[in-house]
C-alpha cells in the first residue's frame, strides 16, 4: 500500500495538534493529583518542581491518530494486527513507567517488564520477516533484538534528563526514519515514525526550557520502545548488513553515547549505573558554563548531526550501486 505526502502530512499535523491540545490538561491533573517531580536529589537540573504525566499525553496522540487512520483508511488486517503487535507492548511499559513516575518502582521490575515485552515482539517481528537486518540465524537475531529494544528504551530514558532533551532528539530521529522508511517503500514504518514525529514535536511546546512539564517514564519508555522497533523494521537500500547497522546506530548515536558515558563513568567509581547522578552529557555541559538553552541546542544539533550521517551514507551507497 503506498502513502502519498500529503497523507503523511496530515498524520503529523493531527499528532502534533493532538499532542500539544492535550499536554496542558494533564498537566493540570497531575498538579491536581500533585503528580510532581520534585529537584531533591542531586542529579536534578530544576530548581521547582514539574508536573509529570506528559508521557500520558504523548501516549494519547499517538494512538489517537494512528487508530483513527486505521478505521478511516484501507488498511488491511494485516497492517492492523501489526500495528497492534507494536503498540500493546509499548503501552503496557508506557502503563510501567506511570506506576514509576507515581509510586517510584525499584529497577528490576522495570528491567523484567522491559524484557517481556521486547522478547513479544521480536518474536513478531522475526516470526514474519519485519526486521530490517538479519544475521541470518533466527535465534541470534531474537536476542540481539530484544539486547536492542531494552538497551534503547533504557538509553531514552537516562538521556531525558534536561528539558527538551528527549522530546527534541526523538523528533530529530524520527524525521530521518521517515525519510529514510518512505523513499524505501516501508509506508507503514514511515506513517508511524512521523506520527511520532509530530507527537515529540507537540510535546516539546509544553517540554523545552522551562519545561512546564516532563514526560517522565510513561513518556520515555514508551518512545524508547517505538523508536527501537522502528529502527528495527528499518530496511535500507545498502548491500551490507555492516553499513545498515552503522546507519542505524548513527540514527539513535546519541542517547547510547550518553548512556555508555554514564555506566562506565559510574562503573569506574564503583557506582550502581541505576543509580542517579551528574555525569550525563547534559549535566558536564551545564558544569562547563553552558545555560539550558544552549546545552540542549548543542544536544539538538548533535542528534542532527549523526542524523545527517546517516542519511549521507545511505544515499552514498546508493549511488555506489549503480
Amino acid at each position: 500500500m503506498e502513502i502519498t505526502g500529503k497523507y503523511y502530512f496530515l498524520l503529523f499535523l493531527s499528532s502534533f495538534v493532538i499532542v500539544s491540545s492535550i499536554t496542558p490538561v494533564v498537566r493540570r491533573i497531575a498538579i491536581h493529583l500533585r503528580i510532581f517531580d520534585h529537584p531533591k536529589a542531586s542529579h536534578k537540573t530544576h530548581q521547582i518542581a514539574v508536573p509529570y504525566l506528559g508521557g500520558v499525553a504523548i501516549i494519547l496522540g499517538v494512538l489517537i491518530t494512528t487508530f483513527s487512520s486505521i478505521f478511516i483508511s484501507s488498511f488491511t488486517l494485516r497492517f492492523s494486527s501489526l500495528v497492534f503487535s507494536i503498540f500493546l507492548p509499548a503501552l503496557i511499559l508506557g502503563l510501567v513507567g506511570l506506576v514509576d513516575d507515581t509510586l517510584s518502582l525499584k529497577p528490576w521490575p522495570r528491567f523484567l517488564v522491559q524484557s517481556f515485552t521486547a522478547a513479544v515482539s521480536t518474536f513478531f517481528l522475526i516470526s514474519n520477516n519485519q526486521i530490517g537486518i538479519s544475521s541470518g540465524s533466527k535465534l541470534f537475531d531474537y536476542i540481539i533484538s530484544i539486547f536492542w529494544i531494552v538497551g534503547i528504551c533504557n538509553a531514552i530514558n537516562l538521556f531525558d534528563n534536561i528539558d527538551g532533551g528527549s522530546a527534541g532528539a526523538i523528533t530529530i530521529t524520527s524525521l530521518t526514519i521517515f525519510i529514510l522508511a518512505s523513499s524505501n517503500g516501508q509506508f507503514l514504518v514511515a506513517a508511524l515514525s512521523v506520527v511520532t514525529a509530530g507527537s515529540t514535536l507537540g510535546f516539546l511546546v509544553w517540554n523545552k526550557s522551562p519545561a512546564r512539564i516532563y514526560m517522565g517514564d510513561a513518556g520515555a519508555l514508551f518512545l524508547g520502545f517505538l523508536t527501537a522497533v522502528l529502527l528495527l523494521r528499518l530496511k535500507l537500500n545498502v548491500q551490507s548488513n555492516s553499513i545498515s547497522l552503522l546507519t542505524v546506530i548513527f540514527l539513535i548515536a546519541l542517547p547510547i553515547i550518553d548512556t555508555s558515558v554514564v555506566i562506565i563513568s559510574r562503573l569506574h567509581r564503583n557506582i550502581s549505573p541505576f543509580q542517579g547522578g551528574q555525569d550525563h552529557l547534559s549535566h558536564r555541559l551545564l558544569k562547563r558554563g553552558y545555560s539550558k538553552e544552549s546545552t540542549v541546542l548543542i544536544l539538538w544539533s548533535l542528534c542532527a548531526y549523526f542524523a545527517l550521517h546517516s542519511l549521507a551514507i545511505v544515499r552514498w551507497h546508493s549511488y555506489s550501486q549503480f
